[in-house]
């Protein structure tokens, strides 16, 4: 089957995700700007969720460029996926409105880790499905970032109970990561 449907209910759900994190921020009582202070953790959470996202939104269309078809078994990953990406609103007001608590900042990295499992199986199926010597498989080589993305959310999870910060340190540190382009799928297809 043709990889369109995916494609546009994977822009959808994701553009929903986003919907439901902004609207989760509560305009404040008061007119000054001392009324915003409290929005600050709440306002950080949805601006590193939301590059998440963004990272995710952009890193999975950039995957569909290299997939011709798609079949039941990849339908589901996308789904695991899309699963877990879902959740990231919850987390992310849970962490804002609590001050980037540890219970909280711990949840965001399982959150983030099985997120980014379910890419990393996703790409090990669209592989599978493909072949091992695919245009999509040359791009993806070892996935060092994939890999040392899940490494770095476990020992952000263990370390939210001894500084949730040093925690949310590695969060953004794993999106900067993965901020900077990468381009392996558009040299792969362009050559």
């Amino acid at each position: 089957m043709g990889k369109g449907r995916l494609e546009a209910f994977s822009d959808g759900v994701i553009a929903i995700i986003i919907t439901i994190m902004v609207l989760e921020i509560k305009v404040p009582h008061g007119s000054d700007l001392a009324a915003l202070r409290p929005l600050i953790p709440v306002f950080l959470s949805y601006v590193l969720s939301f590059i998440y996202l963004g990272i995710y939104w952009n890193n999975h269309h950039h995957l569909l460029q290299a997939v011709r078809h798609v079949n039941g078994n990849i339908l589901w990953a996308n789904l695991h996926l899309l699963f877990w990406l879902s959740l990231i609103p919850f987390a992310t007001g849970w962490m804002g409105e609590n001050n980037f608590a540890a219970i909280p900042v711990a949840l965001y990295g399982v959150i983030l880790f099985f997120a980014a499992l379910a890419y990393f199986i996703l790409t090990r199926i669209l592989i599978a499905y493909h072949g091992k010597d695919s245009a999509l498989a040359a791009a993806l080589g070892r996935d060092f970032k994939g890999k040392i993305s899940i490494i770095f959310y476990t020992l952000a999870i263990l370390l939210s109970f001894v500084n949730s910060w040093f925690s949310c340190g590695l969060y953004v540190l794993v999106a900067v990561m993965w901020l900077i382009p990468d381009r392996r799928i558009e040299r792969t297809l362009t050559t």
